[in-house]
């Protein structure tokens, strides 16, 4: 009430924020006939005055107007649309560094072209992101009309290209991409040894299209580069037999005072189904360790079996096929639960994704080891300036402005939004519920207006299909498993008679046109004629060529899209008298966000349209998080299973439920950020060392430094102050030494002598003979070489430390939570230790550079075919030191194969199991 009363008298702050630009969107506006009257060879000219004027020191705000007007401009002569003041409006929010929230249909894919062309022209690289390939390649495309028109270079990163395609992706003004291949190229940027291989070029600004899918809704799950690991085990195999085997109960929620097991003592494991987590009952308990022939499971030496249970029971108890994942070419593929995509190449970690694999009967992958990782939090965050722009973000702001420091502006409509969003009806049961749905469709169906149903689930969407199957309805069905006809099914939901059933309407990315889309009907014409996609890309495109065969197509396209045009003008006319398209939810999601885009593709651009959901109380949301006061009003009221209702008392209802799943949602993304926070300080040092040896630093003052650091390490462990002498370990000292900084008779002292002894001494001494030895090798070697060297090293140590290091990690995470049965902050032990592992991490790979430094040798021709013989018996080959070729570790010949723990063959100075037997 006090707010409304606020907001009446001083406004709501996306109204203010607007007020304030408005003179800035007025000037734009006011260029409009300056820009008309120039000739296409001005107005290309305009890009290299507007770069002069910047270097001349004027700021990006100072030439905003001239820049966005310019580039409206260009807009209006490439592509024929003129972009409207709440278009300008949502570009300079952009500018900003804010989020601008355009309902759909508004055009938010030509609004980022004005922030994009200005901050472009600083010659840093703009990024364009992305939720999936498709959308990237078809907005960049497009885009790159314009942008080259005005002299700008677009290109495109996706995955497949090589590093060579990649970089000159990133070399361009404006890159499009998606937000998974660009966090990846980080990563990958960050494992390079050779600074010609990074292929981004810098974090200056980003504008994420569908900001709320990228930065809220795949913000749970971090990005992980991973390699391969141990050959996976039996154990998967065993653990799925067993869980097949189980009696589990599915309960809402388990009451930490009841005794559980005692409770359910019938069953084998409990299903929570509001945390998503599976547990074995002591009769599980019983089962597991009959089955497995052990006595205790919780003993430390079953922890792996008690690991594999675990996660196969979670398997079958949590994770649902055509839900959680999709079984395709013999693969596992998760399901994005946001957006119904699939999502290639994430697999779930912690072998969760291979107990699927065992339950679904396809081939159990190796177990992966991670490489590198970073949450989407921390890599939108290495950009100087971060926007977005989305349909729905209100709802999040809280978030948004906790996490990345964004600010959300709403942004109006083009013109007033008339669509009709009835109330929510609510049924007792599911199949009253699709009932109803199904004779909705049909009635509206009969008529002709367009429908467009929303599902949860690919489930649900099948089922669907069936029931209108039976009724004889003809529809389309956009699902993951439909995942490449995407566009064309959406683009055509607009026209007369269609119903299209579709999974998580998630910004889609095309416009549903009534009537149809006429742009599509052209491409798939002339798919028909037998263009193929490369040359439907050209025909579309805005780029000077004299290529004959491009120009056919190009007049092919321009006269079936007017073709299209035409015919469709009527039969969009006829949609909107019937009340446009009608938009169904047949359940309500989690968020409300999710709930708000689905209804969104109705009313786009002042065009009529209608929305409404079904509901029924056997919904997970409904069932898990807020039917009982609806179930037991029901009841009192003795509604039948066929009767729906519609009062206040529902929509409080299920609106209070999305509040409570938004909120522990959102603790969990917050709760994986502040476990990466540590990650994310720790991978900012290594990364910045790495990217100093990159540059061609000089590293041998540095490595000296680590070279001196162990020494004194070392001489402090063995030979600590403040402590008789008789016991030191002088004998441990001059054995972890022995063969790679002295000599047999070297750092021997008498009985006397030790008593007078100072570490000190000690320290100078081994000092002495480091530098000694690293001077020889450097007249030996030649100095240049020798530089390539101590990078090579380094860089090598750096990475397999900090591999081995985040392996570390994700363990002590994984046990780290259990602290808090110990009153303790699990985030704040797991801070401490992390940094005392970090320590740990530093210290080795100080004392390993310094080992391999004082022991590389150079490899001379005749002794190749032994290194080959040592790759042979060993399964693995040894590394180079040099990056010329001629500077090698000296193999030693070995006939039998090491142990994990002895010295490595290769004679870097390591154990085997972290040197060539890592990957055994």
């Amino acid at each position: 009430m006090a707010n409304g009363l606020l907001t009446k008298l001083f406004g709501n702050y996306s109204k203010r924020e607007l007020k304030r630009i408005q003179p800035l969107v007025d000037q734009v506006l006011g260029l409009e006939d300056k820009y008309k009257q120039l000739s296409d060879e001005e107005l290309k000219a305009q890009t290299g005055l507007l770069k002069g004027r910047l270097e001349k020191g004027e700021t990006l705000d100072d030439i905003l107007t001239d820049a966005f007007a310019a580039c409206r401009e260009a807009m209006a002569r490439v592509l024929s649309i003129r972009l409207f003041p709440v278009q300008v409006q949502g570009g300079i929010i952009l500018h900003q560094g804010r989020i601008a929230e355009m309902k759909t249909g508004e055009g938010k894919t030509f609004t980022l072209a004005l922030p994009a062309y200005l901050n472009a022209l600083t010659g840093k690289g703009v990024h364009v992101v992305t939720v999936n390939e498709y959308l990237a390649k078809y907005q960049g495309e497009m885009m790159a009309r314009v942008f080259n028109f005005m002299g700008m270079t677009v290109g495109l990163a996706l995955n497949g290209m090589s590093s060579q395609e990649k970089k000159a992706a990133y070399a361009c003004d404006i890159t499009y991409g998606t937000n998974n291949e660009m966090g990846f190229d980080y990563l990958r940027d960050n494992m390079v040894t050779y600074k010609e291989r990074k292929v981004q070029r810098g974090h200056y600004y980003a504008i994420v299209d569908e900001v709320d899918s990228i930065l809220i809704d795949e913000a749970r799950t971090p990005l992980i580069i991973s390699g391969q690991g141990a050959k996976a085990d039996d154990l998967y195999g065993r653990a799925n037999a067993f869980a097949r085997s189980l009696k589990p109960i599915r309960v809402k929620e388990t009451d930490e005072k009841e005794d559980n097991d005692e409770l359910y003592k019938d069953y084998d494991y409990i299903v929570n189904e509001k945390r998503k987590t599976c547990s074995l009952t002591r009769r599980g308990v019983k089962k597991a360790e009959e089955f497995f022939g052990i006595e205790n499971l919780t003993d430390p030496d079953n922890l792996k079996i008690q690991h594999h249970v675990d996660q196969a029971i979670k398997a079958w108890g949590i994770m649902h096929r055509d839900q959680d994942y999709v079984v395709k070419d013999g693969e596992v593929i998760i399901v994005d639960e946001f957006t119904g995509r699939l999502m290639y190449g994430r697999r779930y970690n912690e072998g969760l994704h291979q107990a699927i694999e065992a339950k679904e009967g396809v081939e159990v992958a190796r177990e992966s080891r991670t490489l590198a990782t970073i949450t989407f939090q921390n890599y939108f965050r290495l950009y100087d300036k971060l926007s977005g722009m989305t349909g729905t973000a209100m709802t999040e702001q809280e978030e948004f402005s906790e996490i990345y420091k964004l600010d959300v502006v709403e942004i109006p409509t083009n013109r007033p939004m008339i669509r009709e969003d009835c109330p929510d009806v609510v049924y007792k049961t599911q199949q009253a519920k699709f009932q109803a749905v199904i004779n909705d469709i049909v009635e509206h169906h009969q008529k002709g207006q367009p429908v467009l149903v929303g599902t949860i689930t690919i489930e649900k969407s099948e089922l669907l299909s069936k029931l209108l199957k039976a009724r004889g309805v003809k529809h389309e069905v956009l699902n993951a498993k439909f995942h490449e006809k995407e566009a064309q099914i959406v683009a055509q939901a607009g026209r007369k008679g269609a119903v299209t059933i579709a999974t998580n309407m998630a910004g889609r990315g095309t416009d549903i046109l009534l009537g149809g889309n006429a742009e599509f009907m052209a491409k798939a014409e002339m798919r028909k004629m037998g263009y193929d996609e490369e040359m439907l890309a050209e025909a579309s495109a805005y780029s000077h060529t004299e290529d004959e065969a491009i120009l056919e197509a190009r007049k092919t396209f321009a006269e079936l899209n007017k073709k299209y045009k035409d015919e469709i003008a009527p039969e969009a006319e006829e949609v909107r008298a019937l009340g446009g398209l009608y938009i169904i939810g047949t359940e309500r999601h989690e968020s409300r966000r999710i709930d708000n885009q689905l209804r969104g593709r109705a009313g786009r651009q002042g065009d009529p349209g209608k929305s409404r959901f079904y509901i029924s109380l056997e919904d997970d949301l409904m069932r898990l998080f807020g039917g009982e006061r609806l179930q037991g009003f029901m009841d009192k009221m003795k509604i039948d299973d066929d009767t729906p209702i519609e009062a206040g008392i529902v929509s409080n209802s299920i609106e209070g439920a999305q509040r409570k799943v938004e909120s522990r949602n959102f603790a969990i993304r917050k709760n994986v950020l502040q476990y990466d926070e540590v990650m994310n300080s720790q991978r900012q040092i290594i990364y910045s060392q790495r990217d100093q040896v990159l540059n061609g630093e000089n590293m041998k003052e540095q490595i000296q430094k680590m070279i001196y650091g162990a020494i004194e390490d070392n001489v402090k462990r063995y030979l600590p102050e403040n402590t008789p002498h008789e016991d030191w370990d002088l004998p441990g000292l001059r054995e972890h030494y022995m063969g790679w900084l002295i000599g047999p008779e070297e750092l021997r002292f008498t009985k006397s002598e030790v008593e007078d002894l100072e570490p000190e001494h000690v320290v100078t001494e081994l000092k002495n003979r480091a530098d000694a030895i690293y001077a020889a090798k450097e007249k030996e070697f030649t100095p240049p070489i020798m530089r390539e060297v101590e990078r090579v090293v380094l860089l090598r140590n750096v990475d397999q430390e900090w591999m081995d290091h985040i392996d570390a990690m994700e363990q002590l995470q994984d046990g780290i939570r259990l602290r808090a049965y110990a009153q303790q902050d699990p985030v704040v032990e797991y801070r401490l230790e992390g940094f005392d592992m970090f320590d740990s991490m530093i210290a080795a790979i100080r004392e390993n550079t310094a080992k391999m430094m004082l022991t590389v040798r150079l490899r001379k021709k005749e002794e190749a075919p032994q290194r080959e013989q040592v790759a042979k018996e060993t399964g693995t080959s040894s590394a180079a030191a040099a990056g010329d070729g001629t500077v090698q570790k000296q193999p030693v010949k070995k006939q039998k194969k090491p142990g994990r723990n002895d010295p490595c063959p290769c004679g870097s100075g390591l154990k085997y199991k972290k040197c060539c037997g890592r990957n055994e």
